[in-house]
Order: structure tokens, then sequence, then C-alpha cells
């Protein structure tokens, strides 16, 4: 549906006088600090501009309607969304950027692309180019912490189940930040619980899938990235030429059930204990819901519908956000195959077959310049894309160790710890553990996802 809404953009677009709109002559709206922003998000971004408080009025909810709400439905765009693109770009209200983003997601038209970005270079006052304006528009409302306009939800829900109608139960109220999530570009992964070979347009999850001793795993080099995982003396691999394809594995492993998700874009794979939870909770099937919070991946239950935090482990929406579910999360190693089975030789693996065909590469230079999508800020203490460790202290202050530097460190014998955290070498890779031995559940991940879902992050070394 969204190429064909982009499509019947595009034709419309292609006979429209745009230069009547483009060179309206609509004052740009003056950045202004509106609260205190960190220098380098103002050297970055520049000042943010003046936010108004307040409901918007009836004339600017129905322009909203018009210009973003009834093209989903329809599948059109004319001159009555030109006339309520014109009135919202005159309000000079930022706030209004964010449900521009959304449509802007879904658009295909490099013609309704440039009318959307130009008039959200009037609202925010701030140029916002036409190649890669919804990346820009997005970064700019996420690093300025735009307030998201009164009612925004129900804007927000009408676009995206309008294009994608799997979302239905996704997009409700709860704990979490319906500004920050965008679409990662594919559909919701709503497949029955252990149909992991059924065919979907979705990044489709493994469940219990089928392993191999390490002797049988012929198919992976030395060198191949495996995430090592180890519970209750028992040993998986889960390569990263499966998880890059599958991105969520349901699994059972040393007797206990586990949800593991995997974040290319992040770098970051989680595993999370889906079993002894509390009375009247069944156990929680993850899959993907094909949406983004922060390149991060969203991902949900199948049996509720409840979305979860992916990075943080807790429900944010629906029966399980209402019981306050909270999963604990198990270590993940992330090391190469030769280095896992030596230490661990009587790991298992997962079999090839589940990797799809994927080109082992799993970044292909597609990220090289930074996240490909929107992200806004990020914490300069450490390149987008440097690796961490990352863990949590039993006083609940998050820690990111730089991995390079714990490496080389450990390598020489040196203690690394933090508050009651120590990381240790595990087969090529690391782990923290407390004071007492215990796991910690850490994991390794990019620095800006796990900075910008902990923001209050001790670093090391500082």
């Amino acid at each position: 549906m969204a190429v064909a809404i982009g499509v019947r953009f595009h034709l419309f677009l292609a006979g429209l006088a745009l230069a009547v709109f483009l060179s309206s002559g609509i004052q740009t709206v003056r950045a202004e600090a509106g609260k205190a922003l960190p220098d380098y998000v103002i050297e970055t971004f520049g000042a943010r501009p003046t936010v108004p408080d307040g409901p918007l009025s009836e004339d600017l909810q129905k322009a909203i309607r018009v210009a973003f709400v009834d093209p989903v439905k329809n599948g059109t765009w004319g001159r009555d969304q030109m006339d309520a693109l014109n009135e919202i770009t005159a309000s000079k209200d930022p706030r209004i950027g964010w449900i521009i983003s959304d449509l802007m997601r879904f658009a295909t038209s490099p013609q309704l692309t440039a009318v959307l970005a130009s008039a959200s270079s009037e609202l925010l006052g701030a140029e916002i180019r036409t190649q890669n304006a919804w990346g820009m528009l997005t970064d700019h409302l996420i690093a300025w912490d735009i307030p998201a306009p009164p009612d925004y939800l129900a804007s927000k829900r009408a676009i995206f189940t309008g294009v994608i109608p799997g979302w239905d139960r996704i997009f409700i109220e709860g704990d979490i930040d319906w500004r920050m999530v965008s679409w990662g570009g594919v559909l919701i992964d709503n497949r029955p619980h252990d149909r992991t070979d059924d065919l979907c347009n979705c990044i489709p999850a493994a469940d219990n899938p089928e392993v191999i001793s390490a002797a049988e795993a012929t198919w992976l080099d030395e060198d191949d990235i495996v995430f090592g995982i180890t519970i209750n003396g028992e040993s998986r691999a889960y390569p990263r030429q499966i998880m890059e394809v599958r991105e969520m594995v349901n699994d059972t492993l040393g007797g206990r059930d586990l949800g593991i998700p995997y974040c290319t874009l992040c770098g970051a794979a989680q595993a999370y204990f889906t079993d002894n939870l509390p009375d009247g909770i069944e156990r929680p099937i993850l899959r993907t819901s094909g949406l983004l919070i922060r390149s991060n991946k969203v991902m949900y239950d199948l049996n509720t519908y409840s979305v979860f935090d992916t990075f943080l482990g807790h429900a944010v929406t629906g029966p399980l956000a209402e019981k306050g579910l909270q999963l604990e999360q198990a270590s993940v190693v992330t090391t190469d195959w030769g280095r896992w089975k030596k230490v661990h030789p009587e790991t298992t693996v997962l079999k090839e077959r589940y990797a799809l065909g994927r080109d082992p590469d799993f970044r292909n230079t597609r990220d090289a310049n930074g996240p490909i999508f929107p992200v806004g800020d990020v914490d300069p203490r450490l390149p987008v894309h440097e690796d961490i460790i990352g863990a949590i202290a039993s006083s609940g202050k998050p820690v990111a160790f730089q991995r390079s530097k714990a490496m080389a460190a450990l390598q020489k014998g040196e203690e690394i710890a933090f508050e009651d955290v120590r990381l240790k070498l595990d087969a090529g890779g690391i782990r923290a553990v407390g004071s007492d031995g215990a796991d910690l559940g850490s994991h390794q991940a990019f620095w800006f996802a796990w900075s910008q879902f902990h923001p209050g992050t001790a670093l090391w070394p500082e």
C-alpha cells in the first residue's frame, strides 16, 4: 500500500505547479533556545526553535487531518492537502514536525518529499534538504527534544495503521515515547509460534531452532562472529549470519526459556529469560514488529501484543506493561567461532539453514558514516559505532566499558571494575560479573545505542 500511495502522490505532484507553494513567502521561524541544550547539540543542530504551549486550534487540527491522515486513507494528494499544509506551516508550530516526519517516512514521491521538507524547514527554522529529508528532520526533532503535539498518538496511529494494518494492536497508549517510533522498512512478524519456516514479508524469528554439535558445524569458519550464551553449564552459539536475518530467536537452553533479540543497527545481541514469571503471565513469544526506536528494533509479545523496550527488557504497552513485567537478562558474549568452541567444546550451534543465505558481511558499509536511521544527538564521549560492553551495577547505575581498551587491559592481566561490576575474558569475548562472580547479564553494543537508552551511563575509562 505504501508504494501505491507513493505512486499516486507522484502522479499528482508531477503535474503540479509547486513553485507557488515553495515561494509563498512564509517567514522562517527564528530559532531560540527554549531550554538549555548541550553545547554539542547546538553546534551540530543549531539553537532550538520556540515551541508554543497548549492545545491546537480546531482549524489546525482539521488541517492536520486533511494534510496527513486523509492522504493515507484515500491514497491521493491534492489541492486541499496543499492548502492545509500552507495553514500548518503558517502556524509556526514545530511540534507538528513530528507528524510531517511520520508521513514523510512512507512517501515515495520525490515531489511530495520536497514539499514536506520545505514545510519542515519553515516550521523548524532549519534547512531540511530534500535528500534524506526524513532523517534530517527527525534528527533535529530528537536532538532538540521537540514535544509532540496534543493527541499525537491518534494521528500517528492513523498514518501507520493506514499503511500497515497489522500494527493496529501495537499503536496504543503506554509507557513509550511514540515520537521516537519509526518504520524499519519491513512488515510485522505476526506468524504463529513455532512456525519458523512460514514465509513472510518480515524479519522472521526462529522458534525452537534445530542445533548441531561443534564438530558437525563445518559450515562455520573459525573467524565467523557468534553470540555465545551459557546457561546452567550448557552453551550455545548463535552465528551472526543467522541472527542478522532472523533478529529474534525463542529458544530453551540449560533448562531455561529465552528470548534472544539481535539488533544489527545497534550491534547488540541480548538474551532475556522468558520463564519463571509472575503468576498469570504466559511465556512471552518475542517477535519483531518492523518498527524502530532511535535505530533500535521494537519487539513485542505475540500472545498479548505487548511492546517491550528491546534494550531494557521491560514491557511498555499492553497487558504485560500493566503487570509491570521486567525480563531478566543473561550475558551474551560476542566472539568468533574458533575461540568459542575451543573454550566451550561441548557447545551446540544453530543449523546453517536458518541463515537464509545472507552475506556474512553484516554491515556492508551501509552505516559506515553513522546510523542509517535517525538517532538525533549522540553522547560525544565515544564515536557512535564504538563497541562497548554494557552492564548494570547493583546500585542500578549503568556502565559502559570501551571494548578495545578493556580487552587490552584484560589480556595484560589487569583488573577492570566499576562499583561491584567486574569484567572477565570468555572465549575471546568479554562478560561482566558481580563481585561475587554472579552473571550480570552484560552484552556488547554500539556506543550510540547504549548511551541513548542509558543516558546517565558511566563510561570506563573516564
